[in-house]
């Protein structure tokens, strides 16, 4: 909710401010190679508020694997208005997939399956997506971060193909509604689609206070339960240009008997005063 840019180049420069985003996830806590992930995002206008640019530094580990990810993203609002903004994006990306055999322990001393110490690939892409606006109190956007299939990894002399990337496709939607005296409802959805894999969603439900404390619910659909995931969300707009956020989440599938959880930690930095007019909760852009 709080990253867009990662999957959506067209969100550049929609906070309207240069801003800052840093996020920590550490998944099934106590399972031995378990995902750990980080992040750090910079978006911004630039020269003018019609125009955005972005670049988002990644590093992931899974077991022996190491990927790591940097990619460029521009933006262009195409509309502009004070009640509507529809914005297009275009990004490029460099990716590096490693394995690092170095850290394996075999069962067997002098494993020659391990090879070389860490083995590295790099792989370039392009994606796109667009991001609007409506009111100042709705969002939506669909994105397909890489566009190009590329060819992961061959054996035998180079002729059998290992893997192949496929698009995936995203969809975001989310809004602002007024309860009560500077309380805000705030719902949200990320729909996931990828050929020959399980349709997935995200769906959250937030409760913002005085635009100062934000806590809500997350589900996320998945794995071999009723679903992979709920969480628990929360973030503390600390000052006006600051706020840190941290959330947990119970798994629901049959890894939730091997590990206590997943926790996630983000700081998020807006290096500029907003306009007085963008009075919306951060969670909203």
């Amino acid at each position: 909710m709080y990253n867009k840019l990662l999957i959506n180049p067209a969100y550049a420069g929609a906070r309207g401010v240069p801003s800052i985003t840093a996020i920590y996830r550490n998944q099934w806590i106590g399972f031995k190679g378990a995902p750990q992930s980080a992040l750090v995002s910079f978006n911004s206008p630039f020269l003018s508020p019609r125009v955005g640019v972005g670049v988002t530094v990644s590093h992931r580990q899974i077991g022996l694997q190491r990927d790591f990810h940097m990619a460029l993203a521009y933006s262009y609002d195409l509309v502009a208005s004070d009640e509507f903004s529809m914005r297009v994006g275009i990004t490029a990306s460099l990716r590096s997939l490693g394995i690092a055999f170095s850290d394996a322990q075999p069962n067997v001393d002098g494993d020659p399956s391990l090879g070389e110490a860490q083995v590295n690939d790099f792989y370039g892409n392009v994606g796109a997506g667009i991001y609007g606006t409506v009111s100042d109190r709705f969002y939506f956007g669909f994105s397909v971060p890489r566009i190009y299939s590329n060819a992961m990894g061959y054996a035998n002399g180079n002729a059998v193909l290992i893997a192949k990337e496929y698009q995936h496709y995203y969809g975001m939607a989310g809004g602002v509604f007024p309860i009560a005296d500077d309380i805000n409802l705030m719902p949200a959805i990320l729909l996931k689609y990828v050929k020959n894999a399980p349709f997935d969603a995200d769906v959250n439900l937030n409760l913002d206070i005085r635009k100062k404390f934000t806590a809500g619910l997350s589900y996320r659909l998945g794995g071999d339960g009723p679903g992979e995931s709920i969480g628990l969300l929360a973030f503390w707009q600390a000052a006006p240009q600051f706020g840190v956020g941290a959330a947990y989440d119970f798994g629901l599938s049959s890894l939730k008997d091997y590990n206590a959880g997943s926790v996630e930690l983000m700081v998020q930095a807006d290096l500029k005063k907003r306009s007085k007019k963008m009075s919306n909760p951060r969670f909203f852009l």
